[in-house]
């Protein structure tokens, strides 16, 4: 591994873990809250939440799963071949799961009805915690 890619690495680990903390905080805030009844509190709330996710889940496949494939010599793909390599490499559990979380991703980045955003929440919450597992996994296997 170059010195340049190692640093990469160590920049990304740090921002992976700070990302997971913040989403981690996030989640305790928003895991009692009612999503049929939120306040304009609660909804900044969940406005956080989801902002979070979608942040934490670039870093993971965007930037993370991105300089493993390239610390492993494989070519770059698309964002499915990058999942698909995670869970082979046994990063994540599920690479189903994580097509569900990208898509998700791109959910709250264009959504904006109503409705929508009450599923939207809802899939946030139990899909953040298939996140927060991920940087344990990743440290373990990267050292």
């Amino acid at each position: 591994m170059t010195e340049e890619k190692r640093k990469l690495l160590e920049k990304q680990l740090q921002q992976m873990h700070k990302a997971a903390e913040g989403l981690r905080w996030s989640l305790q805030r928003c895991q009692p809250l009612d999503i049929s009844q939120l306040s304009a509190e609660d909804e900044e709330k969940f406005e956080t939440l989801t902002a979070r996710f979608a942040r934490m889940s670039d870093i993971l496949i965007q930037k993370i799963f991105r300089l493993v494939d390239e610390l492993d010599l494989e070519s770059p793909g698309t964002v499915r071949d990058r999942i698909n390599r995670a869970e082979k490499k046994g990063l994540i559990d599920s690479a189903r799961d994580f097509v569900v979380i990208r898509e998700l991703r791109n959910a709250i980045a264009h959504e904006y009805e109503e409705e929508a955003l009450a599923n939207i929440h809802q899939e946030v919450l139990r899909l953040t915690p298939l996140l927060l597992a991920v940087p344990e996994k990743i440290s373990l296997r990267l050292g």
